[in-house]
């Protein structure tokens, strides 16, 4: 067989992992042929390829980004995106396409598949907010880069006197600055999925500030006020309709500063959450993730995702996969209340 692999979306530790182990099995053990398609669905919309072989995936795993590059390319929004996939696979040679990416990345494989083009999924994003799978590979170590961040901002804070705001990535999804809230001791979480009261973000400033401790408060850039509390910034749209989000943290300093009379600073994480090398579970998810999309691939069983349910990797629906997004329950949000204030 010749597979084709694409990274799409944004890019996320990891991703070199699953190609390395795709490519690594794929030749070593079944002899199938690879070619990597550049910049996720751009690459088979365009015929724009690179050579995939063993050669080309040495010395990546600990490499963050992907060799691929990547893309928010939306084929479906493409006039006759499908139709050009398709005859771009077939010149190419390619029996089937193995795509890395998040809940867009694999909508589009869902997509494709439904129109009979052999489509392997591996579950990609740091916002682990798939409900397909337990955990995503690329969330633990942008949690770890967030708590590392959370860690230096506590010291600053204190020789300050001041409440600093860290806003970490999270457009629907609140698990990075759950777990990153909670690693890095914050007094304040804010998530996409519980509106909040800025006049109870600011009773827990000040009960912060009257132990002689300065607050630190994690918000999720995709958080927001109860309706009429508090005006924030707009974004445009990308390719899949997703609003541009960032300055909740912004905002949310000025409104501190201006209901305490304390002075806040914010800090924005941003990309920086995606860079660097992967954590060492990352790696090792991401090229389980790898051996078991070669697989699927090799014995002809598309339409699925490869997903972690405990410690196994299993293959679901991409439409189960891609049914709905996973959000952080009541329950796992009440746990980290307990250290608010």
């Amino acid at each position: 067989m010749r597979i084709g692999v694409l990274t799409g979306g944004g890019d996320c530790p990891g991703l070199n992992a699953v190609i390395r182990a795709v490519v690594r099995k794929g030749v070593s053990v079944y002899g199938h042929e690879f070619v990597g398609f550049r910049d996720g669905w751009r690459g088979p919309l365009e015929g724009d390829t690179m050579p995939l072989d063993i050669q080309a995936v040495r010395g990546i795993l600990p490499r963050g980004g992907t060799i691929l590059g990547s893309s928010r390319t939306n084929p479906m929004k493409i006039e006759n995106g499908v139709g050009r996939i398709k005859e771009n696979l077939a010149a190419t040679g390619v029996d089937a396409l193995i795509a890395i990416g998040g809940e867009d990345t694999l909508g589009v494989a869902k997509q494709l598949y439904d129109r009979e083009v052999n489509v392997v999924g591996v579950p990609k994003t740091i916002d682990n907010d798939l409900s397909g799978t337990d955990y995503t590979f690329g969330f633990d170590t942008a949690v770890n880069i967030a708590m590392e961040a959370i860690d230096r901002l506590h010291t600053t804070a204190e020789s300050h006197h001041r409440a600093l705001i860290c806003e970490v990535m999270g457009r629907h999804a609140g698990w990075i600055a759950l777990h990153a809230g909670m690693a890095g001791g914050a007094n304040v979480i804010l998530i996409p999925e519980k509106p909040f009261d800025i006049d109870r973000v600011c009773e827990y400033v000040e009960s912060r500030f009257r132990t002689r401790y300065s607050p630190i408060i994690v918000v999720a850039e995709g958080a927001h006020p109860i309706e009429g509390q508090m005006e924030l910034q707009t974004g445009t749209l990308d390719a899949f309709g997703h609003v541009r989000l960032g300055g909740v943290g912004e905002v949310l300093a000025k409104e501190i500063e201006k209901r305490t009379g304390k002075e806040a600073r914010t800090t924005v994480l941003g990309h920086i959450q995606r860079g660097g090398t992967p954590t060492a579970y990352d790696r090792v998810l991401a090229t389980r993730f790898g051996l078991q999309a070669i697989d699927a691939a090799h014995e002809g069983d598309y339409g699925k995702m490869v997903a972690l349910r405990g410690t196994d990797i299993v293959r679901v629906g991409l439409d189960e996969a891609t049914a709905e997004l996973k959000t952080v329950p009541v329950e796992r949000y009440s746990e980290a209340e307990v250290f608010f204030g």
